[in-house]
């Protein structure tokens, strides 16, 4: 129980030197790794995240030695830098990865098979609607379901093209 609050000055010791080095690699691999590894997360980010932040935990609380600790965090920013060239150049690995966007709401209709998939409700579209300050819902085109999660809200637009930002969503 006396060690609860402090056990020794060799042990602060240790965990300053593990946390400025962890926190400073970090950043500078971050920094490597591009503008992807802080976007809004999709399933695939929020994993390399997680594995990040365990790593670091286990750093800092000297489960791993640095050294150990360096070496994964290298694996998994290398991972996550791999896998997203991969995706880039091949369709097949990016519909493996990201998953798709989905379509909850078209033309004036909930599609109750993508909402029960994605465990969307009702009320959930129309307080998005409202969050992009639409009233009438005629005036909105699609819900989508994105990657990462979000919902966005398309407004009819009073000029038809067959080039629209829903050209990737099969409407089923």
């Amino acid at each position: 129980m006396k060690d609860l609050f402090f056990k020794d000055w060799e042990s602060l010791y240790h965990i300053l030197i593990c946390a400025t080095v962890s926190y400073i690699t970090l950043f500078l691999f971050i920094r490597i790794s591009g503008k992807r590894t802080l976007a809004k997360l999709n399933a695939f980010d929020f994993v390399v995240s997680v594995t990040l932040g365990s790593t670091l935990s286990s750093m800092i609380l000297l489960k791993v030695t640095v050294t150990e600790g360096l070496v994964a965090l290298i694996i998994i920013i290398a991972l996550q830098y791999l896998l997203a060239f991969l995706a880039k150049k091949s369709e097949t690995m990016e519909k493996a990865i990201n998953s798709t966007p989905t379509l909850l709401f078209y033309n004036g209709e909930f599609l109750q098979e993508a909402m029960k998939k994605e465990l969307i409700t009702e009320e959930e579209i129309y307080a998005e609607i409202r969050q992009y300050r639409i009233e009438r819902v005629e005036d909105v085109r699609a819900v989508v379901m994105e990657l990462n999660g979000e919902m966005t809200v398309v407004k009819k637009s009073d000029f038809l093209s067959k080039h629209t930002s829903l050209n990737d969503i099969e409407k089923e």
